[in-house]
């Protein structure tokens, strides 16, 4: 039987950590690293490619198909927000802020990557089993297809997932029976028009909290496709936005502070 859902992760900014960007400056680590994930149904597969399209034909002065949120103008990317918000589609992001964690702690490649998508991960199984009363085709898996990014080795991540549902204790919260990790791949971003919605969520959330060069943050973005954000009963963080670490020591500003009560 075939997978109940499809799910395509992208991410905005970096992990490193050796000199943060300044305003006014170039160059630097971003402050943030985030994650998104974009799921619907997989029946719905074809239909991705219609809501790319759908959001290219608004923009008849651009000359490409494909979509790359840091080359859209504001009013585009507002464009791009309204018409995924419209969609059957769920987005879940985590945000790690870099600037608080101690030195010393992420030394290895793709060590904070993997450390946050396990909890992107967990959130994503949790949207599944969530789903499953309103999606009973399929077998209640999802496939999940991550953008490919330079120097990441997916089956070393297939094998660090397999790791993860070996251990015993209760601190690793994925629900197993929804993730196929053998179904695990990675595309090329200009190639899938799904990468390139799940570009425009992750850019859109990072936008509400990570600088521009001129020291400001923009929330628009990340308010449009709040209707289309995983929540329980209303509640957001924690489900579609998780913020790591607490909010509370993330040294958020007074404009982060006001953008994150967007999923309050």
């Amino acid at each position: 039987m075939t997978h109940s859902y499809v799910a395509y992760i992208d991410e905005s900014g970096d992990d490193g950590f050796k000199r943060f960007r300044k305003a006014g400056a170039n160059g630097g680590s971003s402050h943030w690293l985030v994650l998104s994930a974009l799921l619907f149904r997989k029946s719905q597969s074809l239909e991705a490619v219609r809501w790319r399209d759908e959001i290219a034909d608004r923009m008849p002065e651009r000359s490409r198909r494909d979509l790359h949120f840091k080359d859209l103008n504001h009013s585009q990317r507002i464009v791009a927000a309204q018409t995924i918000a419209q969609k059957p589609v769920r987005i879940l992001s985590v945000l790690a802020a870099k600037q608080p964690i101690p030195s010393g702690i992420y030394t290895e490649k793709n060590q904070l990557y993997f450390y946050m998508t396990r909890y992107l991960i967990e959130r994503l199984s949790w949207l599944c089993r969530d789903l499953r009363t309103r999606v009973p085709e399929g077998d209640g898996r999802v496939e999940i297809t991550f953008s490919r990014r330079g120097g990441m080795s997916y089956p070393a991540f297939q094998d660090y997932l397999r790791h993860l549902k070996s251990r015993s204790d209760n601190d690793v919260k994925v629900h197993w029976p929804v993730i196929d990790v053998g179904a695990v791949r990675a595309l090329d971003h200009s190639r899938n028009a799904s990468l390139q919605l799940a570009d425009i969520a992750a850019s859109s959330v990072a936008a509400a909290f990570e600088p521009d060069r001129y020291g400001n943050v923009e929330p628009r973005y990340a308010q449009l496709l709040k209707p289309v954000t995983y929540n329980r009963h209303g509640n957001y963080l924690s489900y579609g936005l998780k913020l790591v670490p607490r909010a509370e020591e993330c040294g958020l500003n007074q404009a982060q502070r006001s953008n994150l009560a967007i999923w309050e």
